[in-house]
């Protein structure tokens, strides 16, 4: 299946794509200011934002403490309307992208290494939209064979089945907009794609993700709005 994905996608199959091949990317670049005027007054408030593999437990396997955080906008294809409610501008930019499925904010802290892994889906690509990266010289990522950084109010998007490994060697918290689209294709396996996506949010695995996310911030006395 990923071999028939890569031969019917509109772009040449690579580890990290260039911005210029997603028209989009632009105008996301451009919301950055507001995006993260939205980012700055969710943690001011001190939102409780749950660790990553609390909601995705499928992330166990490469994080275990509570130094990477992520505040959920969209997963899966479904909307977390009360954190949209409170990231409206946000919500409006990642809405705007074609097939956009996930967008959280991924908060990842000082001195946190995430190890190789690789995403399980060929029919999503990945982009991170750099928000807060105070120390850029400390923070890096692999894709494959190659080596990026973040910039703030910069997109970086990369095929996610590549192994992929991150670094945060500084002292402070770095943040992107994490955004999860539908990989550009050619009928009649977009199609396909989109149909197999489409049935994942209806099946146990993606109903249960769901839950878990609404029972963690019910947990703590917040109705998640899904």
């Amino acid at each position: 299946m990923e071999r028939l994905y890569a031969r019917s996608s509109l772009q040449a199959e690579r580890e990290i794509y260039d911005n210029a091949e997603f028209p989009w990317v632009r105008e996301l670049e451009q919301a950055t200011p507001a995006i993260q005027r939205e980012l700055a007054a969710v943690l001011a408030k001190r939102e409780p934002i749950p660790p990553f593999q609390e909601i995705s437990p499928e992330q166990g396997a490469i994080t275990q403490d509570d130094r990477w955080r992520t505040y959920v906008l969209h997963a899966y294809g479904v909307r977390a309307n009360r954190n949209c409610s409170l990231c409206p501008e946000t919500a409006a930019a990642v809405a705007r992208i074609p097939g956009m499925k996930t967008a959280l904010f991924s908060i990842l802290s000082g001195h946190k290494h995430i190890p190789p892994h690789r995403g399980p889906y060929k029919g999503l690509l990945r982009c991170h939209l750099g928000l807060s990266v105070p120390e850029p010289e400390a923070c890096r990522i692999r894709v494959g064979t190659h080596f990026a950084d973040w910039r703030e109010g910069r997109a970086l998007i990369f095929d996610d089945t590549c192994e992929h490994e991150v670094w945060n060697e500084g002292g402070t918290v770095r943040i992107v907009l994490f955004i999860d689209f539908l990989r550009p294709m050619r009928a009649p396996l977009d199609w396909v794609n989109r149909g197999i996506l489409a049935l994942m949010q209806r099946t146990p695995y993606g109903r249960q993700s769901m839950r878990r996310f609404s029972d963690w911030y019910s947990e703590r006395g917040i109705d998640a709005e899904l």
